[in-house]
């Protein structure tokens, strides 16, 4: 049974620091992906960043240059350094695995439960 569990959210002062780490665990081979979604409240879920096997990572436009995701591998483990934050920030931050299954590109997700993260003063 694939799991991903979360941890590192909090309550932070705007300008503040917060580190997330994503641990996978029940998987045979390493996720192909890993990455970051966020839910605000009365919002949808958006992409944050995410970073594939190889080192190559993307970030949302509004966390560019604050926000760094890493990985490591062989523990299939992604963390989300987030600096600068800004109360727009607040959210419950979400860990997503992928698996790539076949050679068209179709891919597995899997989903942890999520960890809120508020910014206020």
């Amino acid at each position: 049974q694939v799991q991903l569990v979360e941890s590192g959210g909090g309550l932070v002062q705007p300008g503040g620091s917060l580190r997330l780490s994503c641990a996978g665990s029940g998987s045979r081979f390493r996720f192909d992906a890993m990455g970051w979604y966020r839910q605000a409240p009365g919002k949808q879920r958006e992409l944050v960043a995410t970073i594939v096997s190889d080192g190559r990572t993307q970030y949302a436009d509004s966390v560019k240059g604050r926000f760094t995701i890493s990985r490591e591998n062989a523990k299939n483990t992604v963390y989300l350094q987030m600096n600068d934050l800004k109360p727009e920030d607040t959210a419950v931050y979400y860990c997503n695995a992928a698996r790539v299954v076949n050679v068209e590109g179709a891919s597995v997700d899997y989903w942890g439960q999520g960890t809120q993260v508020t910014v206020s003063s």
